[in-house]
């Protein structure tokens, strides 16, 4: 059992939630994880989905681990570092990943890639890194791959693949640069259109067109929308 360990920390971070569910995104669509959903981010993205305004919790290495261990970790792949932007919590996971990976549990971290110092302090504890390619037709904010070459520089001692959201406004630029770093550091570019509530921002066709431009210069693409809000599932 978690709780069983005493961990004498008085080192808190905001937490918004910790849940059960399916992956939705990439690669591991489908599978059960436990999601723990970090709050604030040194993004703000147009089409970001989570409440950072709302209720939250202020937990101690041991009141978090308190949380998680009424869930059973035999039936989950793996635990979902979400948010918002879990390595600005780098110091309070540097502490607590250790913890949890004594319960032979994956840890799955999900991340903008734009903090490769954070990531160095915890990259040991890590199994899988869903990453973020930023783009500025998406996001509104300006593209940062100067800084995700730095992280994807990093990450590749893990099991990482990219994900892309995507929307009418993407250049022939962007794209351009998404497979100049995919090519540099063999990453598996995963498309994900923008969405408006359940359904995509974009028509089928257009989605697909843009596939082709990827694929006409780097072969390891998918296309793969957001299947949770597909399902109804969180």
């Amino acid at each position: 059992m978690i709780n069983e360990e005493i961990i004498s920390s008085t080192e808190k971070v905001k937490i918004k939630e910790v849940f059960a569910s399916i992956q939705g995104e990439g690669p591991y669509i489908g599978a059960k994880q436990l999601f723990v959903r970090f709050c604030n981010c040194n993004f703000r993205c147009h089409y970001c989905d989570t409440d950072f305004q709302g209720e939250s919790l202020e937990l101690s290495q041991k009141e978090l681990f308190d949380l998680i261990d009424q869930f059973d970790l035999k039936t989950i792949h793996s635990v979902s570092l979400t948010g918002g932007e879990p390595l600005l919590s780098a110091d309070f996971l540097e502490k607590f990943l250790p913890k949890l990976k004594e319960h032979n549990t994956k840890i799955y971290l999900e991340t903008n890639a734009t903090l490769p110092v954070e990531l160095e302090k915890i990259i040991s504890h890590i199994d899988i890194i869903a990453a973020d390619i930023k783009l500025q037709s998406a996001t509104g904010m300006m593209n940062a791959f100067e800084a995700h070459d730095k992280f994807f520089e990093i990450s590749k001692q893990k099991e990482c693949f990219a994900k892309i959201v995507f929307d009418a406004n993407i250049t022939d630029e962007e794209i351009d640069n998404c497979i100049a770093l995919a090519q540099k550091h063999h990453l598996l570019l995963i498309l994900q259109p923008k969405m408006s509530g359940n359904s995509m921002d974009i028509s089928s066709v257009f989605a697909v067109s843009v596939l082709d431009k990827f694929l006409s210069k780097y072969n390891n693409v998918r296309l793969i929308p957001q299947v949770h809000k597909f399902i109804s599932v969180r």
